[in-house]
């Protein structure tokens, strides 16, 4: 029997949107009634002396800020299989891992149905504003999807990322099928246990239904980048797949040849067409629209650690838009994009004031007391979502449905307006990415500047920078910065020395360059690693638990880190010591 799939209502979604964040400071004082409401028998709310009150002022002069180090205690509880009310009402029975990659090892974090209707809610706000812009009607999606397997904790509690307990989720089919943007590759693909086999049939699948394409996605714009530097490779292999309708012998998992063979039928006249359309383009620019002539643009998250993969996505997808996805975290949504004709670059993010509680800590306070390094917060007063001022930077700090409460969510974003009258935010950096020695302080937006401005040194000789990372190398006197580059070729001594250079004058950082010029801070060190390394980085996380669909590489390689580092080390190929400063 067919499920009844219930037609989604884009004008009344956006209207609800309008009615909402017109008295944003009300929604907000009503969610997190709702919130402690349903959460008054949790032990966590009642050790501080709630006693049952919700407003907002009560809710901060007893519950403290806090950060996961603080929440530890509790959330083993809860894995360890203690089902009492802890940190909410309903015990928890599912919990999400972070993505790991910012402190070296993924965090537990608790996840229930309440934080899967949020991120509907998200899904469905900026889907509308999308399609109002960018219609789709009865298309396909190419989205590279990866789910890593749930797996049960000593205690009993399902364990999976924040993506993989979205995509198990028994409504997340029908919810995709509502907005129009069901993924092209069956479930046993989404679902496959090796990446590298789900990857290969995502882009058959794309390739198959082709015509049918109507957007190509992921979650980070890294998947998609990584997805076409793939196609490149294997392309060929895919012509021969789809020409002899016979699935080729990398795809060893029972289920998805099983599953792949239904789909794959010979059809030599689509294969001769793939191959003449990348025949022709001029080193792959364009590929995606060559491929998929009815997609109408490309979407995922582009903003923050994904912008370095931006210039590559620009140029696989040509004149298609690029449109970046919301702002949330593993621990939970924050803000749509409800301006999608805007740049990824320009892309703000209004904030939803009914899915969870937002104070934010104005940067001032956090210099002040240098809490951003330390999370210090005893002398930290946030405003409210209603209280921020437009060109301000702040540190978010979120109350969600699922027992985090005042918690600090360790991003720093900048206010850049307002949506009636709830805030658009930009995402600015992560607080506690910080490249210091001395009184240095480098973030990782002051990294992706130096990249940048050192890459276009390395494009004269028609290479780019595949990806890239950082370290403190502490281990001699004086302390030193150390970037760690992966290219897509063979460059000059001479030019990666300019690089070099380029990178340790690109930090512009008074305390950094001062430093410099006393040699507080030794000379910046470039090494270039191996075509691969940072294939073995993101393997790396895989085996921990991590799936594709949530990595990040690392920005910022810390002492704690000791696996990645040993990676990046084993793979070094060569050392440039700059003399930018001699």
């Amino acid at each position: 029997m067919l499920e009844k799939v219930e037609e989604f209502n884009m004008e009344k979604v956006i209207q609800e949107f309008e009615t909402l964040t017109k008295d944003a400071g009300r929604v907000q004082r009503e969610t997190l009634k709702r919130i402690l409401e349903d959460n008054a028998s949790a032990e966590y709310l009642q050790n501080l002396g709630l006693n049952g009150r919700t407003d907002p002022e009560s809710f901060k002069a007893c519950v403290p800020l806090v950060t996961h180090k603080e929440l530890e205690p509790y959330i083993h509880r809860i894995i360890d299989g203690d089902t009492s009310s802890i940190l909410t009402g309903k015990p928890i029975t599912t919990m999400s891992l972070s993505s790991g990659t910012t402190q070296g090892k993924p965090k537990y974090l608790p996840w229930n149905d309440e934080l899967f209707e949020t991120t509907m809610q998200i899904y469905q706000t900026s889907f509308a504003y999308r399609n109002r812009e960018f219609p789709i009607k009865n298309g396909k999606a190419l989205s590279f999807i990866y789910s890593s397997k749930q797996f049960k904790t000593k205690g009993g509690v399902a364990a999976g990322t924040a993506t993989t307990n979205v995509f198990r989720n028994s409504r997340y089919k029908r919810e995709m099928k509502a907005l129009q943007s069901q993924c092209c590759s069956p479930d046993e693909v989404i679902f496959g246990p090796d990446f590298f086999q789900s990857l290969y049939c995502h882009l058959l699948c794309g390739l198959i239904f082709h015509e049918e394409v109507q957007l190509v996605s992921s979650v980070f714009a890294h998947s998609i980048v990584h997805a076409f530097r793939t196609f490149e490779q294997v392309w060929e292999e895919l012509c021969t797949d789809i020409k002899q309708g016979v699935l080729s012998s990398r795809i060893t998992v029972p289920s998805i040849r099983a599953v792949m063979s239904k789909l794959l039928k010979p059809n030599p006249e689509l294969a001769n067409l793939i191959h003449a359309k990348c025949v022709g383009l001029s080193n792959w620019y364009g590929l995606i629209p060559e491929l998929f002539p009815n997609a109408k643009y490309v979407y995922g998250i582009m903003t923050g650690s994904m912008e370095p993969y931006l210039k590559k996505m620009r140029h696989y997808a040509g004149e298609l838009p690029l449109l970046t996805a919301d702002y949330g975290s593993s621990e939970g949504w924050i803000a749509a994009n409800v301006n999608p004709r805007l740049a990824p670059e320009f892309a703000t993010y209004a904030v939803l004031p009914q899915i969870g509680y937002f104070e934010f800590i104005p940067l001032t306070q956090l210099e002040n007391n240098d809490a951003s390094s330390s999370f210090l917060s005893i002398d930290l007063n946030p405003v409210g979502l209603s209280e921020v001022k437009v060109g301000e930077e702040y540190e978010i700090v979120i109350t969600n449905p699922a027992g985090l409460y005042r918690y600090r969510l360790g991003d720093v974003v900048k206010v850049m307006g307002f949506h009636n009258s709830t805030p658009e935010l930009k995402f600015v950096r992560r607080s506690s990415l910080l490249l210091t020695i001395n009184i240095d302080k480098n973030t990782e937006a002051d990294l992706q500047l130096a990249v940048e401005a050192a890459g276009k040194v390395l494009a004269e000789e028609k290479l780019e920078v595949v990806d890239f990372t950082s370290h403190v190398d502490l281990s001699k006197e004086p302390g030193h910065y150390v970037i760690f580059w992966e290219i897509n070729g063979e460059a000059s001594e001479q030019v990666l020395g300019e690089c070099c250079n380029c990178l340790d004058k690109s930090f512009v950082d008074a305390g950094y360059t001062s430093s410099r010029k006393v040699n507080c801070i030794g000379p910046l060190e470039l090494r270039l690693v191996r075509r691969g390394t940072f294939q073995k980085i993101l393997e790396h996380y895989l085996g921990l638990g991590a799936t594709v669909s949530q990595y990040k590489t690392p920005r910022c390689v810390g002492p704690t880190n000791s696996t990645v580092l040993q990676i990046l080390t084993d793979n070094v190929v060569k050392t440039y010591l700059s003399t930018a400063f001699n």
